[in-house]
């Protein structure tokens, strides 16, 4: 084990947290109207009484964003806690389908699956990742039998108080900083460098984001409100839910 110079982290984030807000401007960019309305529940709208066309507008994009950022900011954590593993332990990216980190610490092989939070998937999903686990352990003794491995569910935040789930470990928040890094405050020192620029970097986005609001809001009001200015809503849903029935 290195000891963890926070130097290196804080010159990493500067190095690439701009991947992160490029693709967030990528992302509204590749975004289309009528693909958020169809993902999103239009009677909802109805029920809370939305009247205005920037209002809709707003609320399917403000949701659809955020679910985005939350998977692409979770893809930018995953590397830097590999970069940081890399820097103490001598971890590695790992090549085993599943595996996202390996290293070795003590006489044990840790593998780890590194997601965003901890409510990150559903029971098919984790009981994927626990087949994956199994796969990747009988992958590695085919070299080494006697190979001590331990399986873990990293999490970027959150806690979860019961870690030990049977065949693996999940780790979350602060335990898990620390796990990948022996640094048990490490999960607050990272903070700071995220922050460096973020202004700046967020302005690029809102100019973005605006012009897309005003874009879509256009686009909304050309296609879904009548003439007296008014939301057709039979249309709307009509958009949103009619089957098509498919030709012969």
């Amino acid at each position: 084990m290195k000891p963890l110079n926070l130097k290196d982290v804080t010159k990493y984030v500067e190095e690439n947290i701009g991947t992160f807000h490029q693709k967030r401007i990528a992302g509204l960019t590749d975004l289309k109207l009528k693909r958020v309305i169809a993902k999103k529940n239009p009677y909802l709208f109805k029920a809370k009484y939305i009247l205005t066309a920037q209002d809709i507008i707003k609320s399917l994009t403000d949701a659809f964003i955020s679910s985005q950022e939350e998977t692409i900011f979770g893809d930018w954590l995953e590397g830097l806690a590999i970069f940081i593993n890399g820097k103490v332990y001598s971890g590695r990216k790992s090549g085993i389908p599943g595996i996202d980190l390996e290293f070795d610490r003590d006489n044990i092989r840790y593998i780890v699956t590194i997601k965003s939070g901890p409510s990150w998937g559903n029971s098919s999903q984790i009981g994927k990742m626990r087949s994956d686990f199994k796969t990747a352990q009988k992958t590695l003794r085919t070299s080494n039998s006697k190979l001590n491995i331990i399986a873990v569910n990293g999490c970027c935040y959150g806690r979860d108080n019961n870690p030990d789930k049977g065949d693996y470990f999940k780790y979350c928040g602060q335990i898990f900083w620390e796990f990948v890094s022996g640094d048990a405050d490490l999960y607050t020192k990272i903070i700071e460098p995220l922050g460096n620029q973020a202004k700046e970097r967020n302005d690029d986005f809102i100019q973005s984001y605006s012009q897309m609001i005003n874009k879509f809001t256009k686009e909304f009001a050309d296609t879904f409100c009548l003439n007296n200015g008014s939301i057709d809503w039979d249309k709307l849903v009509r958009f949103n839910s009619a089957t098509i029935v498919p030709r012969k």
